[in-house]
């Protein structure tokens, strides 16, 4: 495959840089992630804070460094974005997969490690909290299923040794 002249898609560049398309995918879905669970449930509507075991001011407190923490991911895989475009080593598809798979892998870790075994905060408070548990470590799941999908298609497009497919 020959090289795009003014395109993101040169195979050498993108080749070189795999894993850099990947980690930056990642940092911006976990950030991505943080920030939406952050300003949907906890600020619009209300059902938690990042840590519920105290006040409210406590968990205001926490919301902030939580906040904080999502965009330092965001802005950390935009800058990686950012030189791989520079470089015209973005490969799109790797990093949507690596997108998916850090807000899945986030989102799953916050609803199995934060949610049930450290119990520092529900999704919501409510009776039958089985069910927000479920549906979310479900769409967890099928975050981290899909961008595994789009990272091993990305594999099939890698040049066997010896090869050169620039």
């Amino acid at each position: 495959m020959a090289a795009k002249v003014g395109n993101q898609d040169s195979y050498p560049n993108r080749y070189a840089y795999l894993s850099k398309n990947l980690w930056s995918g990642f940092l911006f879905g976990i950030g991505f992630i943080a920030f939406f669970d952050e300003a949907v449930f906890h600020q619009l509507l209300h059902w938690h804070h990042f840590y519920d075991k105290s006040t409210t001011s406590m968990g205001l407190a926490s919301d902030g460094l939580f906040h904080a923490f999502s965009w330092f991911a965001t802005i950390g895989g935009l800058f990686l974005f950012a030189d791989l475009h520079r470089r015209k080593a973005l490969w799109l598809m790797r990093w949507w997969g690596g997108v998916l798979l850090g807000a899945g892998g986030f989102q799953l870790y916050d609803g199995i490690i934060q949610h049930k075994v450290m119990r520092i905060h529900q999704i919501r408070y409510v009776e039958n909290v089985i069910v927000y548990d479920a549906i979310w470590n479900v769409a967890a799941a099928a975050m981290i299923i899909i961008g595994a999908i789009l990272i091993v298609r990305t594999q099939r497009h890698l040049a066997p040794e010896g090869e050169n497919r620039a």
